[in-house]
């Protein structure tokens, strides 16, 4: 049979929107049809949310797709791709979910294409359990162009949470050829760079956040930064902390501010994380290791380590199996470091 009369059958039961917009951005790339089923069932709220939907309609409106399901809580949704275009598109999620993940749903499609494209997505740019604005910019998108996707990426709006009325900007030439990437090594000594980012907060909250960063890390004043989003709807606050260095790639951390939670708390909190990365020999952070998935198996390959495997890596692995002619396993080779292949 044609591949491209085929459809596939996804249960969406154990995962949440990521298997969902990984089915979308392989739809679109492979011109295979799916339909997915009990989308989100154990979530607290099943089915489809705003910001899925949005990455529905954006994937549906690039790839020209015939959608059946796409409401506001929907379980069910029959995805028929047609012919990718490259162009300029903008898309509203209307609420404060996640721009970026919508950016991300598409992206591979766009730069699949003949002729480079411009996107533009308004709605959260910082938000818990997403890729911030920041992630995008310093380590998604160069890990991307370590691959040949050639990019240009701009934070146009500051969105936090939960108001969101943000906006990011993406340029992306087309025609990408996609070579095969090893991320596998990591800087011995790395620089740490610690970055307080406000909106419409007093200063001492990011000057308190970046003391205790200081202290248990180590870092100079020099290291140390404060960042102002005056363009902000709303007030927001998020620290983040990158490790970059020579080897390959730069690795970001970040943790949103709460009411009722501390800015020692929030500071402690993403200390931890850069801890544990830099305790692990591993050159790839938890959640850069899931997104690697997707373009190293659209460049029928690639490899690199990371500290353990998550369900969002095991649970993507296995649904691009269904879509790419690609094997995908991992391996532990040290207590705290796992080596993940994608091969053709």
């Amino acid at each position: 049979m044609d591949r491209k009369m085929e459809l596939i059958e996804i249960s969406g039961q154990e995962g949440g929107g990521q298997l969902l917009r990984t089915a979308l951005s392989l739809s679109l790339c492979t011109g295979t049809a799916f339909e997915m089923q009990h989308i989100r069932a154990k979530r607290s709220r099943p089915g489809l949310m705003r910001q899925h939907l949005t990455a529905v309609g954006a994937a549906a409106q690039i790839g020209r797709a015939h959608v059946d399901g796409a409401q506001l809580g929907a379980t069910t949704l029959r995805f028929v791709p047609g012919q990718v275009q490259a162009g300029r598109y903008r898309f509203s999620i209307g609420t404060a979910g996640s721009a970026t993940l919508v950016l991300q749903t598409v992206l591979p499609a766009l730069w699949s294409c003949a002729q480079a494209s411009e996107l533009i997505v308004e709605g959260g740019t910082h938000n818990p359990l997403a890729p911030s604005a920041d992630f995008i910019a310093q380590a998604y998108l160069p890990a991307l162009r370590r691959m040949g996707v050639d990019t240009a990426f701009a934070l146009q709006r500051h969105g936090f949470f939960p108001a969101g009325g943000g906006s990011v900007q993406l340029r992306v030439s087309g025609d990408a050829r996609l070579g095969q990437c090893a991320f596998d090594q990591r800087d011995p000594a790395p620089r740490l760079e610690a970055t307080a980012l406000l909106s419409a907060l007093q200063d001492q909250i990011g000057y308190r956040e970046l003391q205790v960063v200081g202290e248990r890390l180590n870092l100079g004043e020099d290291a140390l930064h404060l960042r102002r989003a005056a363009d902000a709807q709303s007030p927001g606050n998020v620290l983040m902390l990158s490790v970059s260095g020579d080897a390959q790639h730069t690795e970001l951390f970040d943790a949103l501010g709460e009411r009722g939670i501390s800015a020692e708390q929030v500071a402690i909190g993403v200390v931890k994380k850069v801890e544990s990365y830099l305790a692990s020999s591993a050159a790839v952070g938890e959640h850069l290791s899931d997104q690697l998935l997707l373009p190293m198996a659209l460049a029928g390959g690639g490899e690199f380590t990371t500290a353990f495997i998550s369900d969002h890596l095991s649970s993507n692995a296995r649904l691009i199996e269904k879509f790419l002619p690609v094997e995908i396993d991992w391996v532990q080779v040290e207590k705290r470091c796992w080596r993940v292949t994608v091969s053709s």
